[in-house]
């Protein structure tokens, strides 16, 4: 499957690399601020805003503990739980989100945690799901997930080759067999530069054969560029109006300049790739002549004398025969006498075949 449909877009292998900016919860329960995510989203040229829909209830038991990284944001008090109680929005509310989008031109899409966060969706008609990498392992979640026909988006952070593959099966359970694209994934906040293994995009592509792309949580955009350069063609990235706003997720976003910034460098990558067809550049067609060496006599070499090394040597002198043409040209005679210090021409050689085999003998 080379390509999957977001929103009528064909996004894979060749294409315009899909860009998500992921508001995830960085609207901190406000939905002002989540229109404003909205705002700057598309303004800065991401192709899609993504939220994230769960109901606390289902998603998490009340004693688990935070993740250090949530820690290290929000401080070590009240758990998951009532962290994420706080940050959960009602159905309703990602319905004026996703009608918001539509309105703005730009593609809503959003990870649910939960069955009833994928019921909501699909009445939403999202573009896609996102599947989160902490439910990557989720067999019953993906499976039922992938029954409903939706492009999937997943992502595939702490787990093995064999564990995707499991997923994958998963989202395809029994005959159903959704657009699928996998994005790989460090799902650490933020996740160090030796941890990222990019060339695992590739292993992904050659062992399921669909659409690669990036999640990145990694500090600033450079490592998004260069998951674009290598083939990516679905960029995530965690951004937020304020690094300093409270919240769990704030500090490892980045801000709304540095999102157009993003946006722009992968723009300029994929326009610098190009189409891998080796030919000469419009840009360096004029210096063809003036750059590259051409045949030139060395002395002044008489009617019908055979060329020889010590008599040509290449020279940049802006036309002439060029030195790719040395084996034909020597050993074959001058068809007219040449000056020394002149370019040799096409009418300067004797291209009789016949001329070397005599010359030979």
């Amino acid at each position: 499957m080379n390509t999957i449909d977001m929103a009528g877009r064909p996004v894979g292998a060749g294409r315009p690399c899909f860009v998500i900016a992921e508001a995830g919860v960085n609207h901190n329960g406000d939905m002002a601020l989540a229109f404003r995510l909205i705002d700057a989203a598309r303004q800065a040229g991401a192709d899609a805003v993504k939220f994230q829909s769960f109901i606390t209830e289902d998603l998490i038991t009340p004693a688990v503990r935070k993740a250090d990284y949530q820690v290290a944001a929000t401080g070590d008090g009240g758990g998951q739980y009532a962290m994420l109680k706080a940050l959960e929005l009602s159905f309703a509310q990602h319905r004026e989100l996703k009608e918001y989008c539509d309105r703005a031109g730009i593609v809503y899409l959003c990870t649910p945690y939960d069955y009833r966060s994928v019921d909501m969706l699909a009445d939403l008609e999202v573009a896609a799901y996102k599947v989160a990498s902490t439910d990557t392992s989720n067999v019953p979640f993906l499976r039922y997930l992938g029954a409903k026909g939706l492009p999937v988006l997943l992502s595939t952070g702490m787990s093995t080759l064999g564990e995707v593959e499991q997923a994958v099966a998963a989202v395809r359970y029994g005959n159903q067999n959704p657009a699928l694209a996998l994005l790989h994934c460090t799902s650490e906040y933020p996740a160090p530069l030796a941890d990222l293994n990019l060339r695992a995009m590739e292993t992904l592509r050659r062992a399921f054969r669909v659409p690669v792309g990036y999640s990145d949580h990694s500090v600033g955009i450079a490592p998004s560029t260069w998951a674009v350069a290598l083939g990516a063609c679905i960029l995530e990235k965690h951004f937020t109006l304020d690094r300093g706003l409270p919240g769990p997720d704030h500090q490892a976003s980045i801000e709304p300049g540095e999102l157009a910034e993003l946006v722009t460098a992968i723009r300029d990558v994929e326009c610098a790739l190009g189409d891998g067809v080796k030919r000469i550049a419009p840009s360096e067609a004029k210096n063809k002549p003036v750059m590259q060496k051409r045949l030139v006599a060395l002395r002044d070499i008489a009617e019908g004398e055979v060329f020889g090394a010590d008599a040509v040597c290449p020279k940049r002198c802006g036309s002439g025969l060029l030195p790719r043409l040395w084996d034909e040209v020597i050993g074959r005679s001058a068809a007219r006498a040449i000056g020394a210090g002149s370019a040799l021409s096409y009418a300067d050689v004797n291209w009789d075949a016949t001329s070397r085999a005599e010359q030979a003998s």
